[in-house]
């Protein structure tokens, strides 16, 4: 039986987020050899699925003007309605900063806007440094933080996996410190 276990739910209309995914799966699971990570794509999976976990990862992609992506649009009444009380949650996003610098990683700060109310207790924020963008619902109150890792596939796609790795270790350490 593993040691840990992270549930990781992801939508993926252009399979960016699910590659994206793949690689946290991976790159966890270097860190520990008896963590284990189940990955889930939402367009298959009732989000009441999260609740077998007590790690969550949770993907989502900004579409056009801080739209969310379409699978998660589709269950966004079903996330507003999963409890994460003694859940521990991290959020990771794909987005455009320079062509649609105004709403970069929106989707990001609106999943974490409804699962915080909900209970959980946010793993994973990463400094916004680095990027160029206008604004971001992503960002936390101070400005010097997105409340998930950001991603930017389009643009910075040679930062993609320094970022995951460090995340990851971020994560790792913030989940299973205590444990």
């Amino acid at each position: 039986m593993a040691k840990h276990t992270i549930g990781l739910f992801y939508g993926s209309t252009t399979c960016y987020t699910e590659m994206a995914a793949e690689k946290i799966k991976t790159q966890l699971e270097l860190l520990d050899a008896e963590l284990v990570v189940h990955m889930f794509n939402i367009k298959d999976t009732p989000l009441s699925e999260i609740d077998r976990y007590d790690n969550v990862l949770l993907g989502i992609s900004t579409w056009d003007f801080g739209e969310l992506q379409e699978d998660w649009e589709s269950k966004w009444e079903d996330i507003a309605a999963v409890g994460f009380t003694d859940k521990k949650a991290g959020i990771f996003g794909l987005g455009d900063q320079l062509g649609y610098a105004e709403w970069f990683q929106d989707a990001v700060g609106m999943l974490h806007d409804v699962i915080v109310p909900n209970g959980a207790d946010i793993v994973g924020y990463w400094p916004n440094e680095g990027y160029d963008f206008i604004a971001s619902k992503a960002l936390t109150d101070d400005g010097t933080f997105f409340v998930g890792l950001s991603l930017d596939d389009e643009n910075q796609y040679d930062e993609t996996d320094a970022r995951i790795s460090a995340w990851c270790e971020q994560v790792y350490a913030e989940l299973f410190s205590a444990a």
